[in-house]
This record gives C-alpha cells, sequence and structure tokens, in this order.
C-alpha cells in the first residue's frame, strides 16, 4: 500500500498498516534494536538546526509535563527525522525509557523502531497513538505513546510532540493534550511569523474566538494571502497550496481596505464575514502599527495597487469616547482617567468579569503619549503558575532546563515604552508579588539567571474582579504592591446596574455588521427581557447572545425571542427565581461568582463548557472554581 493510501486508511487499519511498513524494513518482533543515539556533535549541530522548534516549543512542553507529572510519562520533542530533541519525564519512568533510547538522541523512525508513535506520525503526517503490544517490537510494548506532528506556517512538518509512558498507566485524555500542545506551538510559531502582517482570527461560533480552535490567516496590506493554521484551512475549505491563489476579497468578498478602515474606526468590534462555502464567521482582524503604516488611510485602496507610505491617522473618535454610551457610572469613570493620561500614575480598574476591563485598559493606551508604542497584556490567571515568572520578568540563556538558547526578554521589557496590562492581577501568585513591587518602584527588571538590570519605562494599568483588600487582610495580596497599584481606582459597574443597555445593544450590533449596513432592530419583548436579566457575564455574555441571535435572525426584519440561545433563556428564568432571595449584602464578590458557577454547574449536569456559555465566562473560569472547590 502506498502511503498516501496509508495515510487514509480507517483508525483500525492504521497499525496493521505499519507493521506491514515494518516487516518490509526488514524489522522482526523479536529484535533488539541496539542503535546508538545521537550525541555530542551530532546532537549539538542537530539542536541547533531545530532551535526555532525548541523557541517555541519548549515553555510548551513543560505546561504539558505538569498536566501528567506522576503518571510514569515523560514529553518528547523531536525533529522532523524522528531524532528526539529534549525530555522532560517523571524520575521513576526516564530509567526505563533511557533502556530503549527513548531520550535526547534517540531516532524514533519506523525505519529504526518499527512501528511507534513518533515515527509513525511523521509518516503519516496526523497524531498517532500506539498502545503496548501495537508496538512493532516487543522491547517497546511496555510503552503508551501519543504523538503529534508540529506544521510550520507553510505546512510542513517542523517535527512532533509525544507523551510517552508506562502502558499500565494510559489515559484516555493524552491524546487531546498531546493535539492541543502541539496546535498551541503551531500557532505560537504563525503569530510569530507572521507579527507584521494583517491578521484574521474567525470562527463560526464567537465564544471561539481566541481558543485553540479558532481559524488564523495573514494577509499582506495589498490583500495578498500570506499563510493559514490548520483550522483556518480546514473552514476555508481549502489547502495551503489552494490558497495561494486568493487574496483576502475573493475569499471573504469584502476589500481590504474596508477591513483596514474597521480596524482604525473599531479596533475591538467583531466583523461578520462569509466564508466561500456560505458559512458566516464572526472575525477579529489586526493591524499592528508596522502595517498600519503601509496604509494611506484615506479611500480604500485597490488589492494590487501601489503602496502609500504614511503615518495611520487617529480614528475619528477616541477609544474612551466609543465606549461612553451614556451610563453616568461609566462616563464617571471615563472622565477620572481621561484627567490622568500622559500621568505617571498607576491604574487599578475593578469590575466583575466581562464588565470590560481591558477595552477600558486599551482605550487608556489608546488615547495617550504611548499610543505608537506596545500594548502588552498578561492575564496572571491563564499562565501557570510555574511560568508566570519567566513569562512576565523574562529569562537568560540556560537559566533552567529547556531555557531558549538566546532567553527570552519578557512582557515586561517587551512593554518598554508602552503600557503593561496585568489582567487579574489578584491572582498572581505571592512571592512574584514582591519581584513586580521593585520593578515599579525601580524602573528595571532583572531577567531569571541574569545579574544585569534591564531599565523599562511602562506605564502599568492592573484589573480585576477580586476584593483586593479582604485578600490583604487574609495575606494572600501584598499591602504594598496595593498601594503601589492603586494610584487612580476605577469600579466599572455591572451590566445590570447600567442605564445605557439599549445604546451597548445598539453598539454590539453594528460591530457585527458592515459598516453601511444597519444592523437589525431588537423587538421590545427582548429588549424587556435584556432589562431584566441579571447578565452574570456581563458584556462578554450579552455579545455573545446577541452574535448569535443575528445570525439565527438572518433574513428577519428583527432579532425576536426565537432567536435567542435557548440556554439563554433558561439562565433568565433561573436568575430571575435566584432574584427573589439576594445574597447578603457582606457576601463577598468572591462567594457570590461561587456560589453563581456551582448552580449552573448542577443545571448543566457538570457540562463545563455549557456553564462558560450560559455564564458568560471562559472555561477556565470554571475551572478554577472547580480546582479551588477540590482543594478546600
Amino acid at each position: 500500500m502506498h502511503l498516501e493510501q496509508a495515510a487514509m486508511a480507517a483508525p483500525r487499519d492504521l497499525i496493521p498498516h505499519a507493521h506491514a511498513r515494518s516487516a518490509a524494513y526488514g524489522l522482526r518482533e523479536q529484535d533488539v534494536m541496539d542503535v546508538m543515539p545521537l550525541a555530542g556533535a551530532d546532537l549539538r549541530c542537530t539542536l541547533q538546526r531545530n532551535q526555532l522548534l525548541a523557541d517555541h516549543a519548549l515553555p510548551v512542553m513543560e505546561t504539558l509535563y505538569h498536566q501528567i507529572a506522576g503518571t510514569h510519562s515523560m514529553v518528547l520533542l523531536t525533529d522532523p527525522e524522528g531524532v528526539i530533541l529534549h525530555a522532560l519525564g517523571d524520575d521513576d519512568f526516564v530509567a526505563r525509557a533511557d533502556r530503549v533510547a527513548l531520550r535526547p538522541g534517540g531516532v524514533w523512525t519506523e525505519e529504526r523502531k518499527g512501528t511507534n508513535a513518533i515515527g509513525t506520525a511523521l509518516a503519516l503526517g496526523q497524531g498517532v497513538q500506539v498502545h503496548a503490544g501495537q508496538h512493532y517490537l516487543r522491547a517497546n510494548q511496555f510503552l503508551t505513546c501519543s504523538c503529534v506532528p508540529i506544521l510550520d506556517p507553510q505546512g510542513r512538518a517542523l517535527g512532533a510532540l509525544d507523551v510517552s509512558g508506562d502502558h499500565r498507566s494510559q489515559s484516555k485524555h493524552t491524546m487531546a493534550l498531546v493535539r492541543m500542545s502541539a496546535q498551541m506551538v503551531e500557532n505560537h510559531l504563525w503569530n510569530q511569523v507572521h507579527a507584521d502582517a494583517v491578521r484574521l482570527h474567525f470562527h463560526a461560533r464567537p465564544e471561539f474566538l481566541g481558543t485553540l480552535v479558532e481559524g488564523l490567516a495573514a494577509f499582506g496590506t495589498d490583500g495578498r494571502f500570506l499563510s493559514a493554521n490548520r483550522s483556518g484551512q480546514f473552514q476555508l475549505g481549502l489547502s495551503h497550496s489552494a490558497l495561494q491563489a486568493h487574496t483576502f476579497a475573493s475569499l471573504f468578498g469584502v476589500e481590504m481596505g474596508q477591513v483596514l478602515d474597521h480596524c482604525r474606526r473599531a479596533p475591538t468590534a467583531l466583523l461578520t464575514l462569509r466564508l466561500p462555502g456560505g458559512v458566516t464567521v464572526m472575525a477579529r482582524p489586526e493591524v499592528r502599527p508596522q502595517a498600519e503604516r503601509l496604509w494611506s488611510g484615506d479611500a480604500p485602496r485597490q488589492a494590487g495597487a501601489p503602496v502609500q507610505v504614511r503615518p495611520a491617522r487617529s480614528a475619528g473618535l477616541s477609544g474612551l469616547r466609543y465606549l461612553n454610551t451614556g451610563d453616568p457610572a461609566l462616563a464617571q469613570a471615563i472622565d477620572r482617567v481621561t484627567k490622568l493620561l500622559g500621568r505617571d500614575i498607576a491604574t487599578l480598574i475593578l469590575g466583575e468579569t466581562g464588565t470590560g476591563k481591558e477595552l477600558l485598559a486599551r482605550a487608556i493606551h489608546h488615547d495617550g503619549p504611548r499610543r505608537q508604542a506596545p500594548f502588552v497584556a498578561v492575564n496572571c490567571a491563564s499562565i501557570p503558575e510555574s511560568l508566570i515568572e519567566s513569562e512576565l520578568f523574562g529569562y537568560e540563556e540556560g537559566a533552567f532546563t529547556g531555557a531558549r538558547r538566546k532567553g527570552s526578554p519578557g512582557k515586561i521589557v517587551q512593554a518598554h515604552g508602552g503600557t503593561l496590562f496585568l489582567d487579574e492581577i489578584g491572582d498572581m501568585p505571592l512571592a512574584l508579588q514582591a519581584r513586580l513591587l521593585r520593578v515599579l518602584q525601580e524602573r528595571s527588571v532583572a531577567p531569571l539567571g541574569g545579574t544585569r538590570q534591564v531599565e523599562v519605562d511602562i506605564q502599568v494599568v492592573c484589573a480585576t474582579h477580586r476584593n483586593l483588600r479582604a485578600m490583604m487582610a487574609e495575606g494572600s495580596f501584598r499591602q504594598d504592591l496595593y498601594y503601589r497599584l492603586n494610584g487612580l481606582v476605577v469600579r466599572l459597574p455591572a451590566l445590570r446596574e447600567r442605564s445605557d443597555l439599549a445604546a451597548i445593544v445598539q453598539r454590539i450590533l453594528q460591530s457585527g455588521t458592515e459598516p453601511a449596513a444597519p444592523p437589525l432592530p431588537v423587538c421590545p419583548e427582548v429588549m424587556d427581557l435584556f432589562a431584566r436579566c441579571a447578565w452574570p457575564g456581563n458584556l462578554r455574555q450579552l455579545t455573545n447572545v446577541l452574535r448569535t441571535a443575528a445570525l439565527m435572525a438572518e433574513g428577519d426584519t428583527a432579532i425576536r425571542r426565537e432567536h435567542l440561545p435557548e440556554d439563554f433563556l433558561e439562565e433568565c428564568e433561573e436568575v430571575a427565581a435566584l432574584a427573589i432571595a439576594p445574597a447578603p449584602a457582606a457576601q463577598p464578590l468572591q462567594a457570590i461568582t461561587a456560589a453563581a458557577i456551582a448552580q449552573a454547574l448542577a443545571a448543566q449536569g457538570g457540562n463545563v463548557s455549557a456553564v462558560a456559555r450560559a455564564l458568560g465566562v471562559s472555561r477556565n473560569t470554571v475551572y478554577r472554581h472547580l480546582r479551588a472547590q477540590a482543594v478546600g
């Protein structure tokens, strides 16, 4: 059977076909392959050739290892030839793995090792799990291995990511973890390669934007197609080679000039686009200043026309004015931050999840004198505790096992000259709070493993939904850091407290339509329902509900009750019942949030994704609650 046919074979046929190839290579099941791993200069040369892959994969490998630690397993990174480059594993398993050359320098092609996850995955170009006796060589049958190839932005195999372990500790979730981790590496690499392109994030379901399953596509400012990740190719229904013949206009029916105008006018708003197959998607375009400067900023330019280089002009409305839709409490908060624009005063934004804290931080940056410099956002709750220190402060070469060859500057240094936004600052580990305080006081940072101080000039904006004063009282947040961060404290009102609901609805619906097209009106019955809803997910939840309803109402004259998501209607009834017996005023917000998540989990039968959708929060938030309950 040809390799192309084997790649298309049904999963149940994959192992027999791989065994047939192994036999064709002249291997016998009882063979003990005494193949010496690469070592010394040969291994160093191989590592140098694959440094780009390692730079993006090692941080992901560490996260993956923390997820499987204690399961008698190890995480492996290979080059496209099946040579193991790096390994992280449990001490009790590494010694056993070493006996079969499952270590850096080991060569795990099918020709050398017979059927195995690494060699078979690279041979077929797809993810493969090989369990125990499915290995061709008996010497390897104590293993269970899950491997997924890692592709570069042009669709070529850069290497592979693998988890191998004792077959008795097999987990049905391992393959999914490896697949997600490989996607993370691919997306990190993709974003770096196309950092200065016009990047489009898209998906048919807006809640999947910013997740691993979102489509990514890169274009030149003239609309020329550059690249798309795996999910992007799948959603567009075209291979990477087929996409090379396309432009933005031929794929989406919209000129690139309109997209760039949209980015200047409403940089945080989503676009509604139609894919070649007719599917409607929500999209978030991103244009870095380098790319914006290639756009004239006057009239839409046809694809292929000469590029006029001039600085991009500011949008007609400033970011802060764009956010002001008439609510007095929000207007007061905007007025307060406006008065301090350009001053060296730290800003702390308080508010429930989904109230728009990052939108306000971006608007502060957009309207201030640092607008041409970087805006660097760090979510302290989403980065694993083991990685947040190196992610934030950077590290020198050799600072720890797996550190990049040239080190990493860290988010603080990346924000030099611009704005550092620390979201969910209340989730920062206590040990790192002292380091952050020192950076803010001295205006310099020392990377991990280094002694040199790097001077930084940054504007700091922080945000949290937690009660930092209560955390100080219990000793989980430093008092000195709190008073360093709260130069100006503003609180964003929850959506249920705002008086500008109709204006917000109009703004969200307008952001999802073409600039010249009026959005669908919302019927009075739905607006009345919105006014009575408690909106535990705030603006994020309202945005998801409206965008789903607008898609369901296509071809109709208005958004009606039947167009609303069923789980939202059910939640409205549940929240209305809860409102009859409100929580005591002294109950902290954290406890109220935990109670809402617990109730939603019960109502949704423990379905985390359904709970996240119902509450308008991320799945990470729900998982954090579950971990906290388990610890408690």
